[in-house]
């Protein structure tokens, strides 16, 4: 063998090794090498890492199909939607789970895995200026969309169509919150954001609203590398996703990320993200104290704060609650707080509170709807909540999961229903709220602070728990 065949030999093994994936039957491939390649974007609704490592809906989803296969998951990151389909293309990974929708373009590119959610793409606009009804509206607007998204593909095809003055700015990234920024701030006049999206970031655009929605329903899927050789891997994977469907694992898996649904106006969101500006600077020091001190998550401590007194140390209710925490009197004389006026006291008595009850719950409920679950109990009592425990079991539900008792409780109110408890009546649809609200609070401000904290880095809003809202849960671009 002259040196140059041997050199030019040496060459294409390492190109085969560098692909990722070679030609050989893929699903044979991940088996062998006991590892599973997936490509994703950093974003809160797919892949991010927090401080105990890989997170996100799409991290743990492809998580589970890699255990089903008995190998490792590899999650790569590509900070562009070019870039990902560039990826798969080089066949530098299985596939990609990046909340990608299909679309006619794609699919005769790229092969697909069967849909497991469905979204609709709306047009934002910030309230007080004309709000567009149409496409018809939106020809001399400066509009905003991510480049490589569904969403620009369908603003070509109706630019073809039937609106040859649509013109548009491709934004280069994956993240639709410089898409909003630059709405919010006037330098563009609306984007086009899928529905959940927009949903979950809201809050912190509480001047922008949607306008209307551009196009029907788009489905989202993984995508795989052209090629035969994936089909074995695609067949699985589509089993997979159809079984997660049918035995509500699935549907388990999007509340754990997605299920805090709050039903905040927007006006309520205006005032929070105001009082995260004015008030909560002057007592952050002091609740990450007294969250370090009991162990707790300081965002989840000021969300529960926020919720109960919106951050002022003497709140009073007509009930007689008081203070930062809003205690009662027998619960501040039970934790010891002795000024239910101290901001200190009263944080450190609402921390004592709510760690008491989560150790009082059932020893086999797990995290995180034990910490949902003992909020609800911070708000109505553990007697009620083990009441609407109870009601849920009898009604075919998990008494341990936050999603199937939440749907009860609001029955505690219901005669027919709380005669037969063993506490009888209780504001259940207020303990619902409670709770709901306090996720969506806590998430904003993790949200706040990482992009508060980290500079120049690529937006990672939920380092520490996703977020997003029930309903239209995903981010299909």
């Amino acid at each position: 063998m002259t040196l140059q065949r041997s050199l030019w030999l040496l060459a294409f093994a390492t190109a085969v090794l560098l692909s990722g994936c070679s030609r050989d039957d893929a699903l044979q491939q991940v088996l062998a090498d006991g590892e599973l390649v997936v490509v994703s974007r950093n974003s809160p609704t797919t892949f991010y890492l927090d401080k105990n490592g890989a997170a996100g809906f799409e991290h743990d989803l492809a998580q589970l199909f890699a255990e089903e296969l008995g190998v490792t998951l590899q999650m790569d990151t590509a900070y562009s939607l070019g870039g990902i389909f560039r990826r798969l293309q080089r066949r530098e990974a299985h596939f990609a789970a990046a909340g990608l929708s299909l679309t006619q373009a794609r699919s005769a590119m790229f092969n697909h895995s069967t849909p497991y959610a469905s979204l609709v793409p709306r047009v934002i606009y910030r309230t007080g200026r004309r709000k567009p009804s149409g496409l018809d509206d939106i020809e001399d607007l400066h509009l905003v969309v991510l480049a490589g998204s569904s969403h620009e593909q369908t603003l070509q095809e109706l630019k073809s169509a039937a609106w040859p003055e649509l013109s548009w700015e491709a934004v280069r990234g994956a993240d639709t919150m410089e898409l909003l920024e630059r709405v919010d701030s006037g330098d563009a006049d609306i984007a086009v954001i899928d529905s959940n999206e927009f949903r979950m970031q809201q809050s912190l655009y509480s001047r922008l609203d949607v306008a209307f929605n551009l196009g029907s329903e788009q489905d989202m899927v993984w995508y795989f590398p052209p090629g035969d050789e994936y089909t074995a891997l695609i067949e699985r994977a589509d089993t997979f996703l159809s079984a997660l469907q049918e035995d509500g694992r699935l549907e388990q898996l999007r509340e754990q990320h997605f299920g805090h649904n709050t039903v905040l106006s927007r006006v309520g969101s205006h005032v929070f993200a105001r009082n995260i500006r004015s008030k909560l600077p002057a007592y952050s020091k002091l609740i990450r104290q007294v969250a370090e001190e009991y162990k707790l998550d300081w965002h989840l401590l000021a969300a529960i704060a926020y919720q109960e007194s919106h951050w002022d140390p003497e709140a009073t209710s007509p009930t007689g609650v008081r203070g930062m925490m809003m205690l009662t009197g027998p619960t501040a004389r039970e934790m010891g707080v002795k000024d239910r006026l101290d901001p200190l006291q009263s944080l450190r008595g609402g921390a004592r509170y709510l760690k008491n009850i989560r150790r009082r719950l059932p020893a086999d409920i797990d995290e995180p709807d034990r910490t949902w679950l003992a909020l609800a109990a911070y708000n109505i009592g553990l007697a009620h909540l083990e009441d609407a425990r109870v009601l849920t079991e009898q009604r075919g539900g998990d008494p341990h999961l936050w999603s199937d008792v939440m749907e009860t409780l609001p029955l505690l109110q219901k005669r027919e229903h709380y005669r037969n408890t063993r506490y009888g009546y209780a504001r259940g649809r207020e303990a619902a709220n409670f709770v709901q609200n306090i996720r969506h609070y806590y998430s904003i401000l993790q949200w706040k602070d990482m992009s508060a904290n980290q500079p120049g880095q690529p937006l990672n809003p939920m380092q520490f728990l996703p977020a997003a809202l029930q309903g239209e849960r995903f981010l299909a671009l």
